[in-house]
Formats: C-alpha cells, sequence, structure tokens
C-alpha cells in the first residue's frame, strides 16, 4: 500500500465521521440527501460481498466492515432514528436515473466477460462472475451516488459547512486515488480501466 491510497481512505472516511458526527450532534438531518447515502451504502454492500470469502489483510478486511457499519449506521438515523428532521421535499432526484445505466454498464463492461459474450454468459453466470459484476456496479455507482446531494444543494441554494466539508474530503479522497492509481502504474504496471475513469467522473462531477 502506497501513502496515496492510505491518505485516500483516511479521508474516505473522515468525510463519513463528519456526516455521521454532524446527524447525531445536531439531532438532525437538514441538508442532507437520504438518497445519496442509500445509493453509499448499496455501492458498499456490493462491493464488499467477498467480505467473507476473500481476505486480503486485515486492514483492508477492518475497512470493510467499518464502511458498511457507518455507511448503514447514517442510513438509519435518516431515515428511522431522525426521520421528522430529515427534508424529503427537497431530496427529490430520481434515482432510477442511475441505477438503470449503471446496471447496464455493469453488464457491458466488465472484468467477466466482454460484450460479445453477454448473451451467452448471462444463461450461465457463476458466482465468480456476479461478484465481478456487483464489484462493477459499486464503482459505477459510486461515481454518480453523489449527485441526488449536489441537487439537494442545488434546489435549497445552500449548503451548510459540515456539508461542504463532508464534500470536500471525499473529492480529496478521489483525487488521491487518481494519484494512487498513477503511482501504480508507474510503479507496478497496474492499470484499472473501470475505477480509472469512474474516478475521474466523480471529479468532474465535484467541480
Amino acid at each position: 500500500m502506497n501513502i496515496f491510497r492510505l491518505a485516500g481512505d483516511v479521508s474516505h472516511l473522515s468525510a463519513i465521521l463528519i456526516l455521521l458526527l454532524k446527524i447525531w450532534r445536531s439531532k438532525s438531518c437538514a441538508g442532507i440527501s437520504g438518497k445519496s447515502q442509500v445509493l453509499f451504502a448499496l455501492v458498499f454492500t456490493t462491493r464488499y460481498l467477498d467480505l467473507f470469502t476473500v481476505f486480503i489483510s486485515p486492514y483492508n478486511t477492518v475497512m470493510k466492515v467499518v464502511f458498511l457499519a457507518l455507511s448503514y449506521a447514517t442510513v438509519y438515523l435518516i431515515y428511522m432514528r431522525l426521520r421528522s428532521t430529515y427534508g424529503s421535499d427537497n431530496d427529490t432526484f430520481r434515482i432510477e436515473f442511475l441505477l438503470v445505466p449503471v446496471i447496464g454498464l455493469s453488464f457491458l463492461e466488465n472484468y467477466a466477460f466482454t460484450p460479445m459474450e453477454l448473451a451467452v454468459q448471462l444463461m450461465n453466470v457463476s458466482p465468480t462472475d456476479s461478484l465481478q459484476i456487483l464489484w462493477t456496479f459499486s464503482i459505477f455507482l459510486e461515481s454518480v451516488a453523489i449527485m441526488p446531494q449536489l441537487f439537494m444543494i442545488t434546489k435549497t441554494g445552500e449548503a451548510e459547512s459540515i456539508t461542504t466539508h463532508y464534500l470536500f474530503f471525499l473529492g480529496l479522497y478521489r483525487a488521491l486515488y487518481i494519484a494512487n492509481w498513477v503511482w501504480r502504474y508507474h510503479t507496478e504496471g497496474f492499470f484499472d480501466q473501470i475505477a480509472v475513469v469512474s474516478g475521474v467522473c466523480f471529479e468532474e462531477e465535484e467541480r
């Protein structure tokens, strides 16, 4: 693991903790898009389905558990514990406009099979292929999951300082991961086209 990857993980974790602590301390979800948080929870769920089957390192396993726990804790606070403070009237982004294209892309562009093999493979998708498709789905979805939050800010015309800090650390996380991919390409010859393209798209949205 290089310094860019570690700093990226810390920035990502900081963003989630900033948002969660803001909700917990203020006892309010005002200004926060529940739809974005549901999408991020879906991102972590589909990405970390290999939690109990693939072991890479203690660090990797702990981070998977932490991200899953924190994302679902955030969703719980928004939709259950503090539901009365959630501004659902302003959180109106149509997430199906994100999910449908992302699902389609996940089948067309993944490392399990090529688009030309799609029709055949759909008839006999193995568990390994399914995990690969879901991982790809999570990568594509993460690149657009913040859109309901940005739409909500545009609609209300204002953003609390905590929300802007949250967005800043999310953007920093993606920038550091791009640096991580550049570093790995030069030092290891590693290049993940799906992750790199999705990461760059996320950076453009943040701007």
